[in-house]
Order: C-alpha cells, then structure tokens, then sequence
C-alpha cells in the first residue's frame, strides 16, 4: 500500500508519548483508538496540531484520534511502529466490585452479539422454510442451513476465550487455542467411550463435553490471564516466544481437563437447572421484572451485566427467556409512551424530541426518548414501565423465548421463529401489541393532568417575524465539530435539526445572537432561543446530563428575556461534568431547520465565543 501515511503515523506515536507507552491500538471507520500507560505523556495539542488528524477526543478510558475515512490506511502504519505487549500495565482508575464484573461481563459478550445473532436469523430462516414446507427435515439443504447457524454455538467457547483475554489483557490466540483444546475431536472421542483418563497417571481429568458452553470457557481464561502474566514476568524475553506458550498450554491444559473445566461445568449445569425452573415454575418472573424495570436498569448501566444471562441461557438450553422477551416489551413500551407524548404536547420543541425519539425506540434505541422524554416527564416512563411489565407478564406466562440474540426493538421478533414453529413469534407480537396498548392507555390519560400543567406553564408564542439570513457566532469556546460525530443518535442523525457541536474548553455559554430566550430547561442543561430575524436554535450542554437534575449547571436568564450577541446565558462546571464520567459535547441545532433552504458551519476547528460560525440561509 501507499507510504503516504508513514510521516503522519511516526508523529501520532511520538505524539502518544512512544511506541513504549501505547498498550492498546484499533480503529472504526473514522477514529484511532489508543489505550496507553501513563496519560500524562500525550501531548493533545501536538496531536490535534498534526496535518491529517481533525481532532482528539479522551472518552471512557479511550483516547481517539479523528482521522477520517483513511483511517485504515494510516493504522496499518501505526501497526509497523507499536508494540502491542499485553502484559503492560495500564493506570486506570478503581472501580467498585459491581461495576468491575458487569464491565467484564459486558466486555466478553458484546463483541459475540453479532455472530450469535446471524446464527439465529438462519434458524429463524430455516424455521420458515419448514413451516411453509419449502424443505423437509429429512433434506440435506435443512441439514447444511442447520449446520451454517450450530457452528456458532458448537465453537462458542473458542470464541469467547478470544474476546475475554482481550479484555482481560491476555494473549487471544493462546487463549482461543487453549479453548480448542477443550473441543478437540479426540477429547470428545473419550468422553464418549467413557473409560476413566488420567494425565501421567496421577491426574484425573473428569470426562464432560466443553462443546457449546459458557461457564468453563470463563473460569479457564481468567485463570490463563494470571499464569500467562506471570510466565511473561520470569521467563527471559530471549527465550518467552516459545517458553510462554508451551508453558501455557501445559499448565491450562491440566487445571482445564482436571479442575477449572469439570468445576464450570458443575456451575454450568446448576445454571441450567435454575434457568429450568424458571421456564417450568416461574416463567413469568424474568419477563416482568426486566420488561418493568429496564429503563431503571439502562439509567445505572445494569442491564450490561443481566442480558448476557440470556446468552448463557442460550448457550445451555438453546433458547433465551430471561432478558429479550422483557427487553423488547419494554423497550417498545418506551417507544409508544413517547409517540403518544409528541401527540399531546402543544411544546414543538418537545414535540419533535418525543417523535424522533420514538422512531430510534421502535428501532431497539431507547437512550434518546428515554432522556430526552420519558424521564423528564416522569409520566411517560411510569407508563411505559407498567406496559413493559404487562407485555413480559404474558410473554412470560406463554414462556415465549428467543432463538438468537440481536436488535430488541420491532426487527426483533423474527429473533423469535424457531424449533420449526410460529408460536413464539405470534406470542411476541401478542406481548408487543400488550405493552403497546397498555401504555398508550395510561400515557394518554395521565396526559390530560400532567401535559395540562405544563402547557399552562408554556411560554408565549414569539411574534412573527420575517425570516432572514442570519450568522450567527459561536455561543462557547472550544473545538467545532460535525453532528455527525455526535454520541447520541437523535443530534448525530439530525432529526432534531441541523447544526454543529463543540468540545467545550471552558463552562460559559453566551447568546450567539440578538434575540430572545424562548426556553430554560428545568434541569438547566439546555436553553432555547430566537433570534431578531427568527433563527430557533436549541444549545444542550453535554450527553445525558438531564440526570443532574441541574447539578453543576447556573441559568443567567430567564424565559422571555431579551438578549444581546455575545451576552452570557449559562455557566456549567466543565471538570465537574468530565469527573462525573459525561460526555461534554455541545450539540447546537436550529429546530427550525425546514424553514430554510441552506444552513452552513464556516468555521471548522478551535473556535471563540466571538468568531462567525454558522450561516443560516432563507
């Protein structure tokens, strides 16, 4: 490939503080993403200085580097530089046991969701084939499909070895391999004839089949993680290429065969057991409580560690029935609450929040409407939490299950085709159309209390006015950036307007017009205004920061109140908000996009509170 981007890639490391302090490098299809030893050595004005990169950003432990749609071709340079040594020790910041696991959890799983779900869309598909007859089990084409979607699930464990010593900061192909182990056909060939095994004659290895299952894979890996380090340790970096894996796979070659694995699938099997009495006896139990109290659950980042209970579950039975029956009936919930708010309120502002934020809800993404609507509101999440609940009490009673893992939202049904049947799915739809009605019932007769108090409190409509041309300055200082790049679906995607966003370098806001304040968030995180010449625009001061409560946020103005171009308008505490783990990016949007034929950013890169940055055209 070309050599182009070989300058560019030497002055990124350098930049990063050496090849020495980089412990982790990947890409997405704009960003660099690095994880280093010791933070103080990056120099960030240096890196955003560099010709060829458009922006630093430090988010959730990882430092990204915004290169553009060539990113690949400028990694693959920075891949001949770095040293990608696993056993490096990185500083990170402690972190309660809970959090810890549902991170580990999480980290193991989620890479998988992909495959397992592709696998289950082809027994979804294969399901179909059956019910309409197009092929008959006995068939080598239902054979071969069947064959296309168990691969999945037979080398489960490789797989999860692989994602789990990347999170753990081990080597994935020894771990992957320490996995095959545990499937190879001669294992299974003495498992199978039964006779006892013993390793040097003194080891008994316990005879259990590894294929398809989750809990050993986990024990045998976190394990690995810590001889594996400790190997890398001793043994002289001369000889650990070959030492460290041979020595490796001696060790977790025993302690899987003789402890860690027979002891997982024990685990395993009681795992199996209780998922068992729960179908049998208390079916309904899991759908209720996570189709009613998801949306609690995403607000505290618990729902990381309860949905990969469904993969185990699906992993040991085949199916899962403890987090996507509930899941989708909540999340479709969320998304009718929201719908029918967009069709009470007289607020157009909220109006196009509540519509917007449905449409992604619908799709299975429920953040946008569940921060920007549902909880604000208060009514609409009650409502939705009791639909949610309705909806997974008779998925629950029907003991509905899904056959793969993936999208929850209304794509998410045909998850629920298989064992050559139509009866999960016409029951998830049941469940749906439950949560559905139900919800919008109670969400549109609260309405009548709650969205009357509110309009009573609504602010007075501007006088009109004739649209013009308007620039406008920035309204903070900090670095400009696309919407695009924004983390959140509803500003990314400009469904509330078009606009820019920008990393704030300091706490103050200011009018970046004349005009008017049309509208102060009670949380104190957003403020809406009109301009003279009738620009609208909506200013929201980081991600998710609703759940302040106001926290950290002071209003210098009021409802109404006439302002000046450059005036302040709103202070926040730009440190209290990076410690507190937000995402600080300043979406601004005009919410009367429609209205005008071009809306242009004309400034790209560090800007001041004084500096022309967009230019919005009748």
């Amino acid at each position: 490939m070309s050599k182009k981007y070989e300058g560019l890639a030497h002055d990124i490391v350098e930049k990063l503080g050496g090849k020495e302090n980089i412990t982790e490098g990947y890409h997405c299809q704009t960003r660099l993403r690095f994880k280093v030893i010791d933070e103080s050595k990056i120099d960030t004005e240096g890196l955003e200085g560099l010709d060829g990169v458009a922006k630093y950003i430090f988010n959730a432990g990882v430092h990204q580097i915004v290169i553009g749609t060539h990113v690949k071709d400028v990694f693959e340079e920075i891949e001949k530089i770095i040293d990608l040594d696993p056993t490096k020790e990185v500083q990170t910041e402690k972190k309660g046991i809970l959090t810890a696991i549902i991170e580990f959890v999480a980290g193991t799983f989620q890479p998988v969701i992909p495959a397992l779900s592709g696998a289950g869309m082809v027994k979804a598909v294969l399901a179909l084939l059956i019910v309409f007859q197009v092929i008959s089990p006995e068939s080598q084409t239902y054979y071969l499909l069947n064959m296309f979607a168990d691969g999945v699930f037979f080398f489960l464990p490789i797989i999860l070895a692989f994602t789990e010593a990347q999170k753990l900061r081990c080597n994935p192909i020894l771990a992957a391999s320490v996995a095959a182990m545990m499937l190879h056909p001669n294992w299974g060939a003495l498992v199978t004839a039964g006779d006892p095994v013993s390793f040097f004659e003194i080891i008994p290895f316990t005879l259990a089949t590894y294929t398809g299952s989750v809990i050993p894979i986990l024990l045998v890996i976190f394990v690995q993680s810590y001889v594996e380090k400790f190997l890398n340790r001793v043994i002289p970096k001369s000889v650990e290429l070959v030492f460290v894996p041979m020595l490796t796979f001696l060790v977790m070659g025993t302690l899987a065969f003789s402890v860690l694995g027979p002891l997982g699938s024990i685990l395993g099997g009681y795992l199996a057991s209780f998922f068992t009495f729960l179908s049998v006896n208390a079916s309904w139990v899991p759908a209720v409580l996570i189709g009613g109290f998801l949306p609690i659950m995403v607000m505290f980042g618990l729902h990381n560690g309860v949905a990969p209970l469904g993969v185990m579950q699906m992993a040991e039975l085949g199916y899962d029935s403890i987090f996507g029956p509930g899941c989708v009936c909540s999340n479709i919930a969320q998304a009718t609450a929201s719908a029918v708010v967009a069709f009470r309120t007289k607020d157009k502002k909220l109006r196009q929040l509540a519509t917007s934020g449905s449409i992604t809800a619908y799709m299975g993404i429920t953040e946008p409407t569940l921060y920007g609507v549902n909880l604000p509101k208060k009514y609409p999440l009650i409502s939705a939490m009791i639909g949610g609940g309705l909806g997974g009490l008779y998925a629950g009673l029907t003991n509905t299950h899904r056959f793969a893992t993936g999208s929850s939202g209304l794509p998410a049904i045909l998850l629920y085709i298989g064992d050559d049947t139509m009866r999960f799915f016409w029951n998830i739809v049941i469940a749906l159309i439950i949560s559905a009605v139900s919800t919008a019932i109670l969400t549109y007769f609260l309405s009548f209390k709650f969205e009357k108090e509110a309009n009573e409190l609504e602010i007075p409509e501007m006088k009109e006015v004739i649209l013009e041309d308007t620039l406008m300055i920035s309204p903070i200082r900090g670095h400009v950036l696309p919407l695009s790049e924004v983390h959140d679906e509803a500003f990314a995607s400009e469904a509330l307007g078009k606009g820019f966003a920008i990393e704030p370098v300091e706490g103050k806001v200011v009018a970046p017009f004349d005009g008017e304040i049309a509208a102060v968030f009670p949380t104190k995180h957003a403020i809406g205004l009109v301009s003279e010449t009738g620009v609208e625009i909506l200013i929201h001061v980081g991600l998710n920061t609703v759940e302040l409560k106001g926290q950290y946020f002071d209003v210098l103005v009021e409802a109404n109140e006439k302002v000046k171009k450059g005036q302040p308008i709103l202070t926040f505490e730009l440190e209290q908000l990076q410690a507190a783990g937000y995402d600080t990016q300043v979406p601004v949007v005009v919410t009367n996009t429609p209205q005008y034929s071009a809306i242009e950013t004309i400034t790209i890169g560090q800007t001041d509170c004084n500096q022309d940055i967009l230019a919005v055209r009748v």
